[in-house]
């Protein structure tokens, strides 16, 4: 059954511009760069690696003549990391902060020919989706980088007097998965950790790795008196309220999209290959967009899938 319905965005921010109390989402709703403006600027997440110029001459417009100090990864996927090496080169000195295990994943040879093919193969999507001209993109691969700052679950780092950002551990999504929490302002950078709510409002659960370090995790972030929370894609969820519907939704979302899937595999007779065509039917087909690149979505679905066939599927 298809789980396919439209949102209303009226309580969800889904553009570009400033949040809230100096948080800005930089670049374009789809995969942003968030900008925390002030005495001394970080940035949270690299986006993709054509739009480079785009959050770079964006994030100049808003902080003007300061530096941003660090640039926070909470994983090295491709639409997560693209930018970094541009950002890097345009602001001197700044500092790219990721897991332990991000380290290791970033400087791996197959990881990086697949993010410079993902990084390629979206191009034409930014420019259908967002009417982004063709020629304000970067037209050069993906190019790796140093991580420069390793940080640990449960680190707190002063990034201005009376302002930190606390490093919390998520694995689930991926195994390098970090969320961020400004306690002074009550901002969660939870990205998919959190799961991810399309434009048409379906909650896409995104377990990649492992099902119950994912829900572990979510549950976690559950304990953070947010009152914005940042996906990794889309929107920004503000208020208190706002924050606290949309993880309990997540939670059951990935309960629902857990036991379907194994119904299906029970009826499809453990084709995963099957499976897919059935849930990408539901979730991916029925959807006009914007959204991941089939290509993509399908690497991320069969990771998801055959995850729970190896976890909880009997035959």
């Amino acid at each position: 059954m298809s789980r396919c319905y439209f949102l209303n965005v009226n309580m969800i921010f889904d553009k570009t511009g400033v949040v809230t109390d100096g948080l800005y989402v930089i670049g374009f709703p789809w995969s942003p760069v968030y900008l925390l403006d002030g005495a001394k600027p970080v940035l949270f997440e690299a986006g993709f690696a054509c739009m480079g110029r785009h959050y770079v001459e964006t994030i100049r417009s808003v902080i003007k003549e300061k530096k941003p100090g660090i640039l926070f990864l909470t994983h090295v996927h491709w639409d997560h990391c693209g930018g970094t090496s541009y950002i890097k080169e345009s602001f001197p000195g700044i500092k790219v902060a990721a897991s332990e295990k991000a380290t290791s994943i970033i400087k791996r040879p197959n990881a990086q020919n697949l993010i410079k093919t993902l990084s390629r193969d979206v191009i034409p999507f930014v420019v259908k989706y967002y009417g982004i001209d063709r020629k304000e993109l970067l037209d050069e691969p993906f190019r790796s980088f140093d991580i420069d700052m390793i940080l640990e679950d449960g680190r707190t780092i002063e990034i201005d007097k009376g302002l930190t950002v606390r490093v919390i551990a998520t694995p689930g999504h991926t195994r390098d998965h970090l969320c961020y929490y400004i306690p002074e302002k009550r901002i969660l950078i939870a990205t998919e950790a959190a799961g991810v709510q399309d434009r048409i409002g379906n909650i896409v659960p995104e377990f990649l790795v492992d099902y119950d370090m994912y829900i572990a995790s979510m549950k976690r972030l559950m304990e953070f008196p947010a009152e914005v929370l940042c996906q990794g894609h889309h929107f920004v969820f503000v208020g208190r309220e706002e924050v606290r519907d949309f993880l309990t939704r997540s939670l059951r979302e990935a309960e629902y999209f857990k036991n379907h899937v194994i119904e299906l595999l029970r009826s499809e007779n453990g084709s995963i290959e099957d499976v897919m065509k059935r849930i990408k039917a539901e979730q991916y087909d029925c959807n006009p967009g914007p959204k991941q690149a089939e290509k993509a979505y399908l690497l991320n679905l069969k990771s998801r899938i055959s995850h729970l066939a190896e976890r909880f599927y009997g035959g």
